[in-house]
């Protein structure tokens, strides 16, 4: 052996520490001897064995309670022990093995019995320092699959926080510009009407008043401005709708479910991704056709529940932005990108003596480029994408998977064509 185990043994008898010596000597073992408890124990201050034969009847302290303090030991409690003694009372026995020990050798020793059990127990031992590496290397893979899924997630989450973001600026920056224009205009009349009627309050002459009149085109000036002013109200109510439909989008009820209307769920995330839906370059505008039904409030996390319709129908989105590639002017034409946004109550049961339940359908059906059969099976699995490197994170659907099945015990499923389009068809509990 390259590398020699050490085996401890314990005896206040030197016959018998000769004996074994001679016989562990010879199988290749290195060996050190102890006379009793307290020399054992100071002995393996220098140097810790791989096993340790332990006499039980010893001067001192006996192997009992050397036992008992290796056993306290950090460092020494994983040693395996083997008690040798003449004893046969089947109580210290198993008072031996409680305390630790792994096994008993009977005096007289048999040579070839305590050469087999040393060594079974040496591989043994081998085998538990292996496991042991092993399930420390796995808990160190778990905690990096752990560490790279928060990552993946958090990812995912501001993939999400930047497609809102992305939304909400577009939609807010046309009417913010069309206040800012606009206010330019109605300062400078309001300020030539002011003008105007400090020529009145000046006693002016009527030839001045009528100079003035025209020089800042009054009757073109009271005609224009009560428009400017329909016009900031108008941009100031749309930007006051978007705040609302972010309010509605961000519920914060993550511990609650509380009643939601669904439809203003959907209606807030369309708004949000309002910017994706319009025509860009060589993308065209993407028509939403929705068919609500009378539709319950339904008890929900409705935060939650707008994340899982934003991922659709962001989904949605790029599958006919991607099926659209290649088409030409003529084809779109003749086949329009649409997304088709449906809302029914249905009456369920799971079984047929069981009775009806009203559950709320919601069918999100796009005529984009489709999927698989293959690409079916997985379409809910974690990190599992199509989009190419660096595009997406695979989470988005196992998400609303997650959040329909676990937070709302509802269903999440898929009907696909490859070439045609996708419906995800989301099932809801009313109540």
């Amino acid at each position: 052996m390259e590398d020699k185990d050490l085996i401890l043994v314990v005896d206040d008898t030197p016959m018998n520490l000769e004996v074994i010596s001679e016989a562990l000597s010879g199988a290749g073992f290195e060996v050190a001897i102890a006379t009793d408890g307290e020399r054992a124990l100071k002995q393996l201050q220098y140097s810790l064995p791989s096993l340790i034969l332990l006499d039980v009847m010893m001067p001192g302290i006996d192997g009992f309670e050397t036992c008992r303090r290796l056993k306290a030991c950090e460092e020494t409690r994983n040693i395996p022990v083997i008690f040798m003694t003449a004893l046969s009372d089947v109580a210290d026995k198993v008072k031996g093995l409680s305390m630790g020990a792994v096994d008993y050798i009977s005096k007289p020793f048999q040579e070839e019995e305590v050469l087999a059990r040393i060594k079974t127990h040496l591989q043994i031992r081998r085998l538990n320092k292996a496991l042991e590496k092993q399930t420390a290397e796995l808990t160190a893979t778990v905690e990096q699959l752990k560490h790279s899924q928060l990552q993946l997630v958090q990812s995912e989450k501001m993939s999400a926080l930047g497609q809102l973001v992305a939304g909400v600026a577009h939609e807010i920056n046309n009417p913010i510009t069309f206040i800012q224009g606009n206010i330019t205009y109605a300062q400078t009349y309001v300020q030539d009407l002011i003008n105007h009627l400090q020529l009145y309050q000046q006693q002016s002459s009527g030839a001045k008043i009528a100079a003035h009149a025209e020089e800042i085109e009054l009757k073109y000036l009271l005609k224009d401005l009560p428009t400017i002013f329909t016009s900031l109200k108008e941009g100031s109510k749309r930007i006051a709708n978007i705040s609302t439909s972010l309010k509605v989008f961000s519920h914060n009820n993550n511990t609650t479910k509380v009643p939601f209307d669904i439809h203003e769920g959907i209606d807030s995330t369309l708004l949000i991704l309002k910017h994706r839906l319009k025509a860009h370059g060589k993308h065209p505008a993407i028509e939403v056709v929705k068919d609500y039904g009378d539709l319950p409030p339904v008890e929900c996390f409705a935060g939650p529940l707008n994340q899982v319709f934003m991922n659709l129908l962001a989904n949605a989105i790029d599958a006919l932005k991607e099926g659209n590639k290649g088409r030409s002017l003529d084809e779109i034409r003749a086949n329009p990108s649409f997304i088709r946004i449906t809302t029914c109550v249905n009456n369920h049961s799971d079984a047929p003596e069981e009775p009806l339940r009203e559950r709320i359908l919601i069918r999100i059906e796009d005529n984009g480029v489709g999927m698989s059969d293959e690409v079916k099976q997985k379409i809910f699995n974690r990190q599992f994408t199509t989009k190419p490197v660096g595009k997406g994170t695979g989470l988005g659907l196992s998400i609303a998977h997650e959040i329909i099945v676990a937070k709302h015990q509802g269903t999440l499923e898929v009907n696909s064509t490859l070439g045609q389009g996708s419906e995800f068809i989301i099932s809801l509990p009313i109540g």
